[in-house]
């Protein structure tokens, strides 16, 4: 389970909604909106640049601060909306959450190391679940689930959610003998004889006969 380090969004209130907001994308602004526990729901607005780097490294469970002119609220980032065609960042939506409520979240599963039973290249991993269901208090939500595979050594080996240790913090809810990964043999497909259809040319020899082979999102404030 990896740690989480303080992430704290610069932010400001927005005072400018609909259509004008273009205008502050224009100029490098971010637009977005916080909402949740004991929060009245404002529009917000943060330097484009730099919240968009921080992004990168951000996941739906990643707890972060929402530094508003010095009222901080902690949140996960709820929703990203991104420019159809440049892929940018348009708009940002944060859910406030309590320190002291326990909350339920899916949380991404990673397969970290190395598999011996690898080295026979007949051998395949089979991952056959990428996320969790969890329910603990948002300072301990993990960012993403860390999976060793480096203790699978032969095809018999399997990873389930009861192998995972995430602590006493954290409460599994899905259910413990679903399998995380598995091993399979490596499908060989048989490759099938295509018909050759011959024809004579001048020389007599057979010749083989192929056959030939949005705009951008509406603003939604």
């Amino acid at each position: 389970m990896s740690t989480q380090e303080e992430i704290i969004i610069k932010a400001e209130k927005r005072t400018v909604k609909g259509k004008q907001v273009s205008q502050l994308r224009r100029a490098g602004i971010l637009p977005g909106v916080i909402y949740g526990h004991k929060v009245e729901t404002q529009a917000i607005q943060m330097d484009r640049h730099s919240v968009s780097s921080q992004m990168s490294r951000i996941t739906p469970t990643t707890l972060v601060t929402i530094d508003i002119t010095g009222d901080k609220i902690k949140a996960f980032v709820r929703d990203r909306q991104r420019d159809v065609l440049h892929g940018t960042l348009t708009h940002l939506d944060f859910l406030a959450v309590s320190m002291t409520e326990k909350m339920r979240a899916a949380v991404a599963l990673e397969l970290t190391g190395e598999a011996p039973v690898l080295d026979n290249t007949i051998y395949i991993l089979n991952q056959s679940l990428n996320e969790i269901e969890i329910e603990c208090f948002p300072q301990d939500m993990p960012e993403r689930v860390s999976v060793d595979v480096s203790g699978i050594k032969t095809a018999e080996d399997s990873i389930t959610v009861a192998d995972l240790n995430l602590g006493e913090d954290v409460t599994i809810l899905t259910d413990t003998s679903e399998v995380i990964v598995s091993v399979s043999y490596v499908a060989i497909e048989e490759a099938e004889e295509e018909e050759e259809v011959k024809v004579e040319d001048t020389f007599g020899e057979p010749e083989v006969l192929e056959k030939g082979k949005k705009t951008e999102e509406e603003e939604a404030e």
